[in-house]
């Protein structure tokens, strides 16, 4: 019996159709998401109330909602998803190991670190918070990165390493919060990770900034399937393993540092959604980074909703909320699954 032509690009691209249909789905849930986001909240509008805000006078209610309070904070909350899924992605790659994270080289470490300081010592300076805690992640990560050298940088250093920094920011974290206790409640919110309070300024740089972001992480798919093949080969192709590694760390820092400058140390989304991609749709980065990415976008938007409307009256944090529920869904994933196969 002759093999039909459509059995043959199947046998070639398993994936094929349900990489189509998860994009489709992706696209669909970030309309969706954000919709119930904007409508969403202490006051709940309905649809033609929305519209009335979207393209109403600027001195009604609806407007008011919308423009200032819901709108701004669904778009931080979409790129900072966006950001933290790649930034994710991009750790996975380099590190080769599906339970990768932007924590392990010490961006949100570092970038917790500087709001502690500019918080709780400096508050004279807290315009410069974004600035301080994206400074604190990439100067953390290229002193990780550093102190991992030895003649190349083995993903074991710097893990390790990573590990070490970390112990020592996180004491010396305790011990700011330690020696000016009054001051403590300033910074736990952010260090909750919370979305609340996005202007659309806010929102206008957030995306100024993310854009070279997001395209260079398009940049990055070519290193990563390259070091995937392993550094010996990749070396015997003619490739420079170090300088890949070390701009597959630099976007991933810069990516995670935007996004912990504006929503705090927001865990889970750079673990979990790129490892669940995965599942879906095969190994294939070209694949994987931009479905994580509108995965991470969607995620978050959906989660910060339920975190400011689902415990009335009180607004949950949606860093403490995906910890809460993020941890035990990863853990039973893990149990179903009885090994973790990281790419392929």
């Amino acid at each position: 019996m002759e093999t039909s032509l459509s059995e043959i690009q199947k046998r070639k691209h398993p994936y094929a159709q349900r990489r189509i249909w998860t994009f489709v789905f992706l696209l669909i849930s970030i309309v969706f998401v954000c919709l119930y986001s904007i409508i969403t909240g202490s006051v709940k509008l309905q649809l033609h109330e929305v519209w009335e805000g979207l393209t109403g006078e600027k001195d009604s209610m609806f407007y008011t909602i919308v423009w200032d309070l819901r709108l701004p904070r669904t778009i931080v909350g979409l790129i900072v998803g966006m950001c933290l899924s790649i930034s994710g992605t991009i750790m996975q790659g380099v590190m080769k190991n599906p339970l990768a994270d932007p924590g392990i080289i010490g961006v949100s470490s570092g970038a917790a670190l500087m709001a502690v300081i500019i918080t709780i010592v400096l508050p004279q300076y807290i315009i410069l918070l974004p600035f301080a805690a994206f400074i604190g992640g990439f100067v953390t990560a290229m002193l990780i990165y550093a102190l991992a050298w030895q003649g190349g940088s083995s993903i074991a250093r710097i893990i390790l390493v990573g590990v070490a920094i970390n112990a020592i920011i996180g004491a010396t974290m305790s011990a700011i919060m330690l020696l000016y206790s009054d001051r403590v409640q300033a910074v736990l919110p952010w260090m909750a990770g919370v979305i609340s309070g996005a202007t659309m300024e806010q929102a206008k740089l957030l995306a100024l900034y993310s854009i070279p972001g997001l395209i260079l992480s398009l940049l990055a798919i070519r290193h990563i399937r390259i070091l995937h093949l392993g550094d010996e080969m990749a070396k015997l192709l003619g490739h420079h393993v170090e300088r890949s590694r070390f701009f597959l760390i630099v976007i991933s820092t810069f990516l995670t540092g935007i996004a912990v400058s504006v929503s705090g140390l927001i865990g889970f989304i750079g673990l979990v959604v790129p490892h669940m991609i995965r599942l879906i749709v095969g190994s294939d980065d070209r694949f994987v980074l931009p479905l994580s990415a509108l995965g991470g976008g969607a995620f978050l938007v959906f989660a910060d909703t339920i975190a400011r409307s689902w415990f009335d009256p009180i607004e949950l944090p949606v860093g403490l909320l995906l910890s809460f529920l993020g941890g035990p869904f990863f853990l039973y994933i893990l149990h179903k699954r009885g090994n973790v196969r990281a790419f392929g």
